[in-house]
């Protein structure tokens, strides 16, 4: 405040400066001093020629009182009054000019003689009392002075005074006779006053004007010339740069009028060189902006060609990932099929391998299809939640058999700390896990590959995850670290390298990681293995995933692990010892037969995870020497020929899991021990299974003969009844004429593809409500959105695996279909895929919605009414946060529209039509979710 005070009143000085000219300026400098000077001058002369006629006068009449005084002392003593009388008027007849009046008082006051005869004479008199009268005494009457003097006895001393300051005589002894009074005339005095001030007027006077002569002289030569300057200078302003200070001056001033005419001269040739650089660059724009018009028709006709070449790229992608996936699918499917035929051995591997290579190829064109994607930046990442230990399970049961086959011990350590229920794309980083593990596993020829997870930051909503893969390989160098993450690029790229593949899996995993908010490195060298980390920025889930395990009741059991091999020996312990288990470890045979035979007492648990004891004769004989020690076994195998050491192991172990085990799988066999005596190992290859076939009648549509001759093979061997067809519209006829449980309707096909097939089938047909499940061999993540939107209820991808063909049977013979509400406005199938396939979870989700609903509304509507911005943002955001976990594509959408309005600080009443259709979209959920609770209520408790 203070600062804009001073610059306000600054401001106001300079601005009252310039209302007043130079010559006014000038003017009032040079009077003013001179006028004030003269003024003090001459009134200090004035009043000092006052004082001294005052005091003249003054003295005057006190040498004329005080020797009347001793002259009338006779005159008084004697009585003789007369010869008094003619002393007194003598003295004013002599001194008339100055002595108006004389008279003379005794001691009582009463006058005894006056120089004549005086109109009045009683102001003449003495007021106070006699006595106090020692000196001469003045006093102003008007334009006179009444002077007054004792009349003393002869018999005095007469002494001077100091004090008295006009030199009056006082007696020290005597007899006072009276006083005399004299009336003084100041007339005089004053005149002389008069003179003095009108000389004194006239003075300074002349003074002035001799000033004024000078000033004016001053302006004629200095502001005058000024003046014109200021008027040359305006109009140099104006552009008129041929004006010129004009006429002689003197000193500094011609040196000024010379600087001002060559200022105007040099503007004037840097205003015509600047017109012609003007006129010039003008010219040059001209052609500037014809080249650039003639750019940026030239750049629009090549973004066109760029957009035309996108287009065309992304459907060769599409329809080579289509083509390409289309044969693979038989190729797969039906090597599959012969190896459920009678074969010879040899006959067998050749099949075995003619799967491996068609399922390596599908490999590297999933590889090919994601770079593009990530190029595109056309890969959209998913947010659902997922249980990440279960994720990383399943990710390495996929990679076990490739490190069982090079023997490597394979290990997963993941801290306890981690919250195992987390948001995020599980796809993707199961695919980052398996392509770091699965080059580790490449890479590695005998040692370990080891998995270490750690948490690196916990915030209120997101866990940040360092997670390292360390391997005992072949290691790079330096130099061969630097194309690790560009494409196509390989450490070793000769055509003698060990080694192969497209050089593509680790930029897609760097691409990958980056765009999940991520970072990712390499620590290695040369013949010393490798370690890649990556962070890993995830949500936290609402909502639980993975059902909680009872813990506690591990609590203090008592557990001996035989496992000679270091690191998963302390992975193991440490896991144990974390559900606070009494552990008591074993790394060799010399250590577990001493422990058996000082053994004090009885285990609970025992885990044996040898891979040597896998070879031994001794097999049986161990085990049940372990399980003596022991009320439960499990036997964790880690060999090739685990089929074989299941049926040794029968009657020895109570359990026998394939390494490496996951935490989860762990937990629930020990928390359960006798829930299942023995579990079959999965890649049996001595027994199938003998499958019912489901009372289903299916529709199987596609319009390639090997696919469709694969899809009804494997269909006939599940479902009692099968149709198929062999375009899109043949399909829709069928569909008009017969009735069936499910549809498997493939995408692309000529003339009616899947999507028209499907929009037919839903309006015109007998299986308006029958589940169509889309095949397609296009990526997933681009074609899920259309496959929801086209009133499909699911899909299958190709190459198909009998396994997810049988999953998708399972899920829809029994699964009741909700047609009779839009499918945007409540998806079950969607909301299933958001709770990651669990019923349960799904139910409780979209409960919790619709008991939230009476409170969002609510609290919506007051918002709107209040018009508050702010309020109504943060009831939105809420919605919006529930709402993508619940099926709810319509909600979800106009969540996000409102929200992305308020954020760019929209009024209320901007998005008024969007948040009434939402109230209108809420209560249809609300019906549409009360019923699906009751009907699957009672199907979800069965099924748990």
């Amino acid at each position: 405040m203070l600062q804009q005070y001073k610059l306000t009143k600054s401001m106001n000085s300079a601005e009252n400066m310039t209302k007043y000219s130079l010559r006014a300026w000038v003017l009032v400098l040079a009077l003013a001093p001179t006028i004030l000077v003269g003024i003090l001058l001459g009134s200090y002369f004035t009043i000092n020629r006052f004082y001294e006629l005052e005091e003249s006068l003054i003295e005057r009449g006190s040498n004329i009182i005080e020797p009347l005084a001793i002259a009338a002392e006779i005159g008084l003593e004697t009585k003789n009054f007369e010869t008094t009388k003619r002393l007194i008027t003598s003295v004013q007849l002599n001194k008339s000019n100055l002595v108006q009046f004389i008279a003379i008082f005794d001691t009582n006051n009463r006058v005894i003689v006056t120089s004549h005869h005086y109109k009045s004479h009683e102001f003449m008199r003495y007021n106070n009392p006699i006595e106090s009268l020692e000196g001469t005494d003045l006093e102003q009457f008007g334009d006179s002075l009444i002077m007054r003097s004792p009349i003393y006895s002869s018999e005095r001393e007469l002494v001077v005074t100091p004090q008295n300051s006009i030199g009056t005589a006082q007696a020290n002894e005597g007899k006072k006779l009276g006083y005399i009074a004299v009336l003084i005339n100041k007339e005089n005095a004053l005149l002389e006053q008069h003179r003095a001030a009108v000389a004194a007027f006239i003075i300074v006077l002349i003074g002035v004007q001799l000033n004024l002569l000078f000033t004016f002289r001053l302006v004629k030569n200095v502001t005058h010339p000024i003046t014109e300057m200021v008027r040359v200078v305006a109009k140099i302003r104006e552009g008129k740069l041929t004006t010129r200070v004009d006429g002689n001056l003197i000193g500094e001033l011609d040196l000024l009028k010379r600087g001002i005419n060559a200022m105007a001269s040099s503007l004037s040739d840097y205003h015509e060189e600047m017109q012609q650089n003007i006129d010039q660059a003008t010219v040059d724009l001209r052609e500037t902006l014809e080249q650039i018009e003639i750019q940026n028709v030239e750049l629009d006709l090549a973004k066109k060609r760029a957009l035309e070449a996108s287009r065309i790229k992304s459907e060769f992608l599409a329809n080579m990932s289509h083509e390409l996936r289309t044969p693979l699918n038989g190729v797969i499917g039906f090597a599959k099929q012969l190896l459920k035929t009678p074969l010879h051995t040899s006959q067998q591997d050749y099949i075995r391998t003619i799967e491996k290579s068609a399922t390596n190829l599908l490999g590297i064109i999933n590889d090919i299809l994601d770079f593009s994607k990530l190029e595109a930046g056309k890969m959209v990442l998913e947010n659902m939640p997922f249980a990440l230990r279960e994720v990383i399970d399943d990710t390495f049961s996929l990679l076990a058999n490739s490190a069982k086959e090079k023997e490597l011990e394979l290990v997963v350590d993941i801290e306890p700390a981690i919250n195992d229920n987390v948001s995020g794309d599980a796809l993707r980083v199961s695919q980052v896990v398996t392509n770091l593990v699965g080059n580790a596993i490449k890479f590695t020829d005998s040692g370990s590959v080891h998995l270490k997870m750690r948490l690196i930051d916990d915030d209120n909503d997101t866990i940040n995850i360092r997670c390292e893969i360390t391997d005992t390989g072949i290691g790079i160098d330096k130099h061969q670290q630097s194309q690790l993450f560009q494409a196509f690029g390989q450490a070793d790229s000769s055509i003698s390298r060990r080694f192969g593949g497209t050089g593509l899996g680790l930029i897609i995993t760097k691409r990958l990681i980056n765009r999940m908010g991520g970072q990712i490195g390499c620590i290695s060298a040369p013949n010393k293995g490798s370690t890649f980390w990556f962070t890993l920025p995830l949500k936290l889930s609402q909502y639980p995933i993975s059902q909680p395990l009872e813990i506690d009741k591990l609590y203090r059991k008592s557990i001996v692990l035989f496992e000679p091999r270091p690191l998963s020996r302390k992975v193991y312990k440490t896991l144990l010892e974390h559900w606070q288990m009494r552990v008591v470890t074993v790394a060799s045979t010399p250590e577990l037969n001493e422990l058996m035979q000082h053994r004090n007492g009885h285990f609970d648990y025992a885990i044996v995870s040898c891979h040597e004891l896998d070879r031994s004769p001794k097999l049986l004989e161990t085990v049940n020497t372990i399980k003596e020690m022991s009320d439960y076994l499990l036997y964790i195998c880690s060999s090739n020929d685990s089929a074989a050491k299941m049926n040794t192991l029968q009657s020895a172990a109570d359990k026998v899991m394939q390494a490496p085990v996951g935490e989860r799988a762990l937990a629930v066999t020990l928390i359960n021990p006798h829930r299942a005596q023995f579990e079959a190992l999965p890649f049996s290859d001595t027994t199938k299974e003998n499958l019912s076939r489901e009372p289903l009648n299916v529709l199987a549509v596609d319009d390639n003969p090997a696919n469709l001759k694969l899809i009804d093979t494997l269909l006939r061997e599940l479902v009692t009844q099968v149709t198929i067809a062999d375009n899109g519209q043949s399909a829709v006829d069928i569909a008009k004429a017969k009735s069936f449980d499910l549809i498997f309707m493939d995408i692309q096909m000529p003339g009616t593809d899947g999507f028209s097939a499907t929009k037919q089938i839903r309006e015109h047909s007998l299986n308006r409500n029958t589940p169509i499940i889309a095949v397609t061999a296009h990526a997933i993540a681009e074609e899920r959105e259309r496959i929801n939107q086209s009133g499909m209820d699911g899909y299958l991808p190709k190459p198909i695996d009998e396994a997810a063909l049988k999953s998708v049977i399972s899920r829809w013979k029994t699964r009741p279909k909700f047609t009779h509400f839009d499918q945007h406005t409540l998806n079950w199938e969607l909301c299933l895929t958001q709770a990651n396939q669990k019923a349960s979870l799904a139910l409780e989700m979209l409960q919790m919605l619709v008991n939230s609903m009476p409170e969002t509304r609510d609290n919506i509507t007051q918002a709107l009414d209040a018009l508050d911005s702010s309020a109504m943002l943060t009831h939105i955001h809420k919605l919006h946060g529930a709402s993508c976990y619940c099926g709810v594509p319509t909600v979800q959408r106009l969540c996000r529209e409102i929200e992305l309005s308020l954020k760019k600080n929209d009024d209320v009443e901007e998005v008024e039509p969007e948040i009434l259709e939402l109230l209108d979209e809420l209560s249809k959920v609300e019906s549409a979710a009360n019923q699906v609770i009751s009907q699957l209520s009672m199907d979800v408790i069965d099924e748990q």
